[in-house]
């Protein structure tokens, strides 16, 4: 019994002990949740104060993603399997810089005729009756589009016009009271701000994701391959993850109000990686102002050969400012002359917007159109000078420009032809040709497989590297004729097609 009681006495003792210690070292303390103040920034500069830094907008995705969607469409375009396997004329080893488009399944290259391939685009509803922006490269060499809206309702689309200097096409659907997307001012989008993408990447519709603008006036030398010297790189580049099929998509801020068009990514392996590259709104609704109402992009031109300042070359030319636009050569007669620049200024800003780099620049004439009048701010001998600038068009004239008719004598092709521009010859080591721009009915779409973009060097063996020189032979041709010539995204290939045209009466 008394062992009994030691033990039972043995265990209080060591009870209160265990207490009394736990007491002492702090360990039988409630846990509460304090609130604890943040230290001073000058203490922690790597956190930041709960109550000022803004929140992730969860909400706000949902909100954007619900005005977004019911105006992204997606475009189905069928286009023949013997094109390139990726847009802009390119092959997937010759890529610079591993940078991807967005075109999805654009299938391999094939020799001759064969079968059409579909590939899977976007593209954003911009008003009710049936316009829809989107990018070139979706749209272009399309022999048919499909547009499937958001709620399944599926229609055939014409093109209204291509711009390949921005990237950017404007479509039509024959429909009514449709949802649409109202544009921002992509201006006003800053560094860091949250975006939403909206697409249809490998097929699966109406996909959203999120991210942050991580760069603006971004250029990645991709549009330049089709554009030729007057193409426009100023990118907002954002790490919302994009993929094939999102090209044409939408690219909206936190209100679901349209910012840019997305376009390209930057990737090892043609997949998201990181970078995605939107072309901003700002040109978007220029570009598709002018294809709605004149057909082609009225482009503003200044006449200057220009090249981006950096330490480097400021050394090797002797001057004392490393970043600007620098004025290389002034073309004579044009806007650049008349406002009094020389070689060796170096332009700051346009109409007070600053444009330090090429691609800052080229955005702010290309949202112009010839006539326009703009305040050049630039640097001469040291010395701050602004200059008016009223900008031509490329024939050096203000007027605005209008796509040349097809001559009387050719309409019986069912085609619109163009003549190829002299940059975009000289890219494409041509001495010339006729471009292929729309098919109609008619022999062409009766006899053969030509489709939009096709340029025409030779008829019947004959040189044609003007439309004066193409009415004029074929006007004279009957039978049997060959057309011989290539297409932009295989310039060294010459593929001729025959048709059978009657003599004229």
């Amino acid at each position: 019994m008394k062992k009994l009681l030691f033990i039972v006495l043995a265990a209080v003792v060591g009870g209160l002990a265990a207490l009394g210690g736990a007491h002492f070292l702090g360990l039988n303390q409630q846990v509460k949740y304090v609130q604890v103040s943040a230290p001073p920034a000058s203490n922690f500069a790597n956190f930041a104060d709960p109550s000022t830094a803004p929140p992730v907008p969860t909400t706000g995705f949902a909100t954007a993603a619900e005005k977004a969607l019911p105006a992204v469409v997606h475009i189905k375009a069928s286009k023949p399997g013997g094109q390139s396997g990726l847009p802009f004329g390119i092959e997937p080893d010759q890529l610079p810089e591993s940078f991807r488009d967005l075109f999805g399944n654009p299938g391999q290259r094939q020799r001759g005729e064969a079968p059409l391939q579909q590939g899977s685009g976007s593209g954003v509803i911009i008003s009710d009756d049936g316009y829809i922006a989107t990018n070139n490269h979706v749209v272009d060499g399309a022999e048919s589009l499909e547009v499937v809206l958001n709620d399944q309702r599926t229609y055939e689309a014409e093109i209204i016009g291509t711009d390949p200097t921005t990237d950017i096409a404007l479509i039509k659907i024959k429909a009514e009271n449709l949802p649409t997307v109202q544009f921002a001012d992509s201006d006003k989008l800053r560094i860091g701000e949250w975006v939403v993408a909206v697409g249809n990447p490998f097929s699966l519709t109406s996909t959203v994701t999120a991210g942050i603008v991580s760069a603006k006036g971004r250029s990645i030398d991709i549009v330049r391959r089709t554009g030729g010297d007057l193409a426009i790189e100023s990118f907002i580049q954002t790490d919302a993850v994009v993929n094939p099929g999102n090209s044409g998509g939408a690219l909206v801020d936190i209100n679901g109000d349209l910012v840019g068009i997305n376009t390209a990514i930057s990737s090892p392996t043609g997949v998201f990686a990181g970078y995605s590259f939107a072309v901003p709104s700002a040109i978007v609704r220029k570009v598709v102002q002018d294809l709605r109402e004149f057909g082609i992009v009225q482009r503003g031109l200044l006449g200057a050969r220009i090249t981006e300042l950096n330490t480097r070359y400021a050394e090797e030319i002797g001057l004392k400012r490393d970043n600007g636009v620098y004025v290389a050569e002034v073309t004579a007669g044009s806007a650049a002359e008349e406002a009094g620049l020389q070689k060796g200024d170096v332009i700051l800003a346009v109409d007070g917007v600053p444009t330090l780099r090429n691609s800052e620049l080229l955005e702010q004439l290309g949202r112009r159109r010839p006539g326009d009048a703009v305040v050049l701010t630039f640097e001469r001998d040291g010395q701050e000078r602004n200059a008016t600038a009223r900008l031509k068009n490329a024939d050096g004239k203000t007027e605005a420009i209008r796509p040349k008719p097809a001559p009387e004598k050719v309409t019986e092709l069912g085609a619109d032809f163009v003549e190829l521009e002299a940059s975009t010859a000289k890219e494409l080591e041509l001495a010339g040709g006729v471009i292929v721009a729309k098919i109609r009915s008619g022999i062409l779409a009766d006899q053969t497989r030509i489709r939009p973009g096709f340029i025409i060097t030779r008829v019947d063996g004959r040189k044609v590297g003007s439309i004066t020189d193409f009415e004029r032979v074929i006007s004279r041709a009957a039978g049997t004729v060959a057309l011989e010539g290539v297409y932009p995204d295989d310039p060294k290939r010459t593929v001729a097609y025959g048709i059978v045209k009657q003599a004229e009466q």
